[in-house]
């Protein structure tokens, strides 16, 4: 070796550790950010787009929820339909649709889906519509029709506001499919406890039972499923979040999105430049309780927000860029199918709405009219990632749905009621074997041919649901 190589070496062996320094200040960097490889990697593959529209009604469209006249006296503040879009790392798309309506009705959602495969290509199983099921929103289409003492120029009203919250809606998902961009997905659970069991605990017991320190009874899910979308550059771009429990804090002529839509003020306002959207989870027969004061509402909007900020603040699991989905129609049996003779009857009940249900139906059996022994009930079921579930169910789905399925498939699954469809309360085995209001005879509210559901309702939903996981998921059993 001669003297100049005996002078080289060090700096070599000097660059050789200044790169192995750099190296490890770079790896540092990126897990102090929160960032692992896999992390950069589902960053890198996945694509979403965030898109939002504002739905607060610019015409006297009613209240819906409350079966009485209720048209808006001003707001509280505007409510929102939001989309996220989904792309994995094959181009498998998704779209999610949340919204401060109190229901989305069939003949709604129909149209959304049939305009966005012609003008999108999406299919059935690639969108999911759910509504927070909120009492301070307009009325939609069909959507309860019976419920309310309607009038012509009301049913004007909401037909021209249907229409248009169609149009929006697909303006919306094709700003989000416009908007896809490289972001990661990462999931957490957060929890939260004014959500009550109204079925167990009477409304007016609860603040005594509260201040005696006593505990309320009956099966609830104060868990708050938490999603997030961060962009490349570590910003974060968009909050999922969902609970169950129903946006009956408020009951008044004000237009707002009640506790969902006070969280997701709260969250923004935390976050600027962040979307926050709400899905419903399984609240069919869960209450904030006590309730009826815009206090109240405040006070569990900011309760929802702050579990979602604790979440926030904790370790979340990435989700990898993969994405499967499945959907389908499953006939729900009626108990029984109303007949002429039940309908004269119902025609001299004290009941409003029965009456107003019974006059209707007759009137589609005098034009010769038949009336179906089932519903068709829509179910998804996406996979993200390896081991994430999303279950997207109809209607008013109550509480033994999450706990059931979150049981059998797993934490790592989210199952969301209130979507595509408002058909009804789908009452668990448990709640149609004790009736009362979510099990018992009250499908005439929701405009069915019917008074009741038949006894298999929760079994046919479940098998439903795991033929369904099993096509996205061949591990599933």
């Amino acid at each position: 070796m001669n003297q100049s190589q005996k002078l080289e070496s060090p700096s070599k062996k000097m660059r050789g550790l200044s790169r192995l320094f750099v190296l490890q200040i770079c790896l540092l960097s990126i897990n102090f950010c929160g960032l692992t490889s896999h992390e950069l990697s589902a960053a890198e593959n996945w694509k979403v787009g965030i898109a939002k529209a504002i739905i607060t009604p610019e015409k006297g469209v009613w209240l819906a929820g409350y079966g009485s006249a209720r048209a808006p006296e001003g707001k509280l503040h505007d409510i929102w339909m939001k989309a996220l879009a989904l792309e994995d790392s094959q181009g498998h798309r998704a779209v999610l649709i949340t919204s401060d309506f109190q229901g989305v009705p069939k003949m709604m959602s129909d149209r959304v889906f049939a305009q966005i495969k012609n003008q999108f290509g999406l299919q059935r199983k690639q969108i999911m519509f759910t509504f927070s099921h909120n009492h301070c929103g307009p009325r939609l289409g069909d959507d309860l029709y019976d419920y309310y003492p309607t009038t012509p120029m009301q049913d004007k009203l909401v037909d021209e506001y249907t229409d248009a919250m169609v149009n929006k809606t697909v303006e919306m998902i094709g700003q989000a499919l416009t908007n896809l961009a490289p972001a990661s997905l990462k999931m957490g659970t957060g929890h939260t406890t004014f959500a009550v069991n109204r079925r167990n605990n009477r409304e007016a017991d609860i603040p005594a039972l509260l201040k005696a320190g006593k505990k309320l009874v009956g099966p609830v899910d104060h868990s708050v499923p938490v999603m997030t979308v961060t962009r490349p550059d570590g910003k974060l771009d968009a909050v999922l979040f969902g609970y169950a429990c129903h946006p009956t804090t408020l009951s008044f002529k004000k237009i707002c999105g009640d506790y969902p839509g006070y969280a997701q003020i709260e969250i923004e306002k935390n976050h600027p430049g962040v979307t926050a959207m709400f899905v419903n989870t399984c609240g069919g027969d869960q209450n904030p309780l006590p309730r009826r004061t815009v206090e109240l509402c405040e006070k569990y909007g900011h309760m929802l927000a702050v579990a979602v900020e604790e979440t926030l603040k904790k370790s979340l699991r990435p989700i990898s860029p993969d994405l499967k989905m499945a959907f389908e129609y499953v006939e729900l049996p009626y108990l029984k199918v109303v007949t002429r003779k039940d309908l004269e009857a119902d025609t001299k009940s004290n009941n409003a709405i029965k009456k107003r249900w019974a006059a209707r139906l007759l009137k589609k059996l005098d034009q010769g009219e038949t009336f179906p022994g089932s519903y068709p009930y829509p179910i998804h079921v996406w996979r993200l990632g390896k081991d994430t579930l999303m279950i997207g169910m109809g209607a008013e789905t109550v509480v033994d749905y999450a706990l059931r399925f979150k049981r059998e498939f797993g934490p790592n699954t989210w199952v969301c009621g209130y979507a595509d469809d408002m058909i009804s309360y789908i009452p668990s085995k448990r709640v149609w074997l004790e009736g009362g209001y979510e099990g018992g005879s009250n499908l005439y509210e929701y405009g069915r041919p019917a008074y009741r559901w038949g006894p298999n309702t929760e079994a046919l939903i479940s098998a439903s649901v795991h033929r369904l996981v099993k096509e996205v998921d061949p591990k599933q059993d």
